[in-house]
């Protein structure tokens, strides 16, 4: 190799090291802030919430209670959007196309029905009230596909603002926990039994694991049916995502921001991501400690992605947004509760 090639190498390398460097600082921070997320769970009282509100939460004290130091912003930039990617790409292995099939025709038509219908029910709602697309479209996408993980993949590829998303993550995560607490209340009376009362909070329930804890607090039954319904659910965040993204970038240039706005839209690749490590998931037989991990590692990033997300907000853009997406998040919670519980009732 000539000295040219050696020294082009070594240069490369320095620019890898200084490039690390500079983001170490800002993703530790976010490491931190996720463990101690993790560790809030432990709280009484605080298991309600997930680690993922708990480390955004976090992350907007500090940043309400100082400014954001320069030396870790590139990192905690990094941790909101590329290790949220990086966190959407790893929770395809979670899902098998068997699992999908498992919930037969009847369950499947539950949950695609719920879901498209509660995203439209809540764009037009929005309208209505006043809230603004962008929130609308994040408090849509959390409600009825799977709550944070749903909301940060859709401001990663419709580019809405780091006030919004937080607004929308507190939104799901309130509505959520309230759905996990109550749920258990339904079965009795509603006349619904096991298999019902499984996909019922499958299809309506936003977040993955207050899914799993109203299910099994009703039975092993009733837990792993609702698990099956969730799964289809955020199977469908690849197609709802990669629609928002277009619809987004189509509207901002017809609305005459003209096409360099529209190109900044980025399109959203870790999608794709996302359906291949699905295809991989549904091909190969993969080991339960391996699944095991990278559901492990999910958490973690998509965690660390919502801390560094509190970091790069400023409580005073959610106060400005007032009540009305609350209202909108409120309306949407019991649309998706409501009809789940009628199609579940009247079809299955």
């Amino acid at each position: 190799m000539s000295f040219a090639g050696i020294s082009n190498i070594e240069t490369k390398f320095a620019k890898s090291v200084a490039n690390f460097g500079l983001v170490l600082p800002g993703v530790l921070l976010c490491v931190l802030l996720a463990l101690a997320g993790k560790g809030l769970r432990l709280v009484p009282g605080l298991d309600l919430l997930g680690p993922m509100a708990l480390a955004m939460a976090l992350g907007l004290v500090i940043r309400a209670a100082m400014p954001l130091p320069e030396g870790v912003v590139p990192g905690v930039r990094l941790s909101a959007v590329t290790l949220l990617r990086a966190a959407v790409v790893l929770l395809g292995l979670q899902l098998t196309l068997a699992d999908l099939l498992s919930l037969g025709l009847g369950g499947l038509a539950v949950t695609a029905t719920a879901l498209v219908a509660t995203f439209a029910l809540t764009l037009w709602a929005g309208r209505l009230l006043g809230v603004a697309p962008d929130l609308a479209r994040l408090i849509a996408a959390g409600t009825s596909i799977c709550g944070a993980s749903a909301v940060a993949a859709t401001r990663s590829a419709t580019g809405a603002g780091a006030g919004d998303t937080a607004y929308a993550v507190a939104c799901v995560t309130l509505f959520g926990t309230l759905a996990m607490v109550l749920m258990p209340l339904v079965p009795p009376l509603a006349g619904l039994d096991a298999a019902g009362y499984g996909l019922f909070v499958g299809a309506s329930v936003h977040e993955v694991a207050q899914v799993a804890g109203a299910g099994f607090r009703h039975s092993a039954e009733a837990g792993e049916a609702a698990m099956v319904a969730k799964l289809s659910r955020v199977l469908l965040l690849a197609p709802m995502v990669l629609l928002l993204a277009a619809w987004c970038r189509r509207g901002r240039a017809k609305d005459g921001a003209g096409e360099g706005v529209a190109a900044r839209l980025p399109v959203p690749w870790f999608v794709f991501g996302f359906l291949a490590m699905v295809l991989v998931a549904s091909s190969l037989e993969l080991p339960e400690a391996a699944r095991t991990g990278a559901g492990e590692a999910t958490t973690f990033l998509m965690t660390m992605a919502l801390a560094g997300l509190g970091l790069s907000t400023d409580l005073g853009e959610i106060r400005a947004r007032g009540i009305r997406p609350l209202l909108l998040a409120a309306i949407a919670a019991l649309f998706i509760a409501a009809i789940s519980l009628l199609m579940v009732t009247v079809w299955m």
